[in-house]
């Protein structure tokens, strides 16, 4: 079974102005489109008001829901949960064995090479001090993730003494689940996520908001391939990048060279 939603709401402000999008229901399991912005569940850095996924679809759906995973607050995308606590047990322990496919697009600095992989080990944040060069307190843990050249852009922005600017669109599956592990891999080649404000290029955040309006980060969970705890049966649940990635993407196809 293979459900898809291709026209979606893809930041917020301190308010969530539309219903959000809910990629599919059964009576055991509920997938939903996060917009960037909107944290998944509340924790201790949330501001008393600040809107939560979570209590959001809970007030929306009119039922209880349970989180089996998280997006990082600026990635927009799909997330689910379970409706009962023992869908939301099993859906934990498919994540726990790797048996839950997930699928990203983001738009990074820079031309890629067509297909590769970064297998590189990452310490989990440990606390609010997490410091990047040190491993004391948190181990370094397996990280890997694989990466596919989607199209590539070159246009006439000048940026760091070059006359035009490159980026490309790719398409991820993170094989591990560390934090922050697309983006810092990403970083780490020298190909950091575009609107990625802690692990990004400042400059290239700043040039994209300013010829495109676009501030949002560029990363979104597009695709989730899983088999149905209850049914066994093959599910895939698809959305779009959202709008904002959406008028990035047209404006550099606009006015690339290459």
């Amino acid at each position: 079974m293979s459900l898809a939603l291709q026209e979606t709401d893809d930041f917020i402000g301190e308010t969530l102005s539309r219903p959000l999008h809910v990629l599919y229901q059964d009576e055991h399991i509920l997938a939903v489109f996060k917009p960037a912005g909107l944290i998944v569940h509340r924790s201790k850095l949330t501001l008393p008001h600040e809107p939560v996924l979570l209590q959001a679809l809970r007030d929306q759906i009119g039922k209880f829901v349970y989180p089996v995973h998280r997006l990082d607050r600026p990635t927009a995308g799909i997330v689910l949960f379970g409706l009962h606590s023992e869908a939301a047990a099993k859906l934990v322990q498919r994540f726990t064995d790797r048996h839950i496919a997930k699928y990203y697009q983001a738009l990074v600095r820079g031309f890629t090479d067509d297909t590769f992989v970064v297998d590189r080990p990452l310490q989990d944040k440990f606390g609010e001090e997490w410091d990047p060069g040190s491993t004391e307190g948190n181990p370094l843990q397996e990280a890997c993730t694989e990466f596919q050249s989607l199209q590539r852009f070159e246009v006439p922005w000048e940026s760091n003494g070059f006359p035009s600017s490159r980026y490309s669109l790719l398409e991820i599956k993170p094989i591990t689940g560390r934090w922050h592990q697309i983006r810092r891999h990403l970083n780490h080649v020298a190909n950091p996520v575009i609107g990625d404000h802690r692990h990004g290029d400042h400059r290239h955040n700043q040039m994209m908001h300013q010829m495109t309006g676009v501030y949002r980060m560029l990363l979104t969970a597009v695709r989730i391939d899983l088999r149905h705890p209850y049914t066994d049966e093959m599910l895939t649940v698809a959305a779009g990048r959202g709008s904002e990635f959406d008028r990035a993407i047209e404006a550099l196809r606009a006015l690339s060279v290459s």
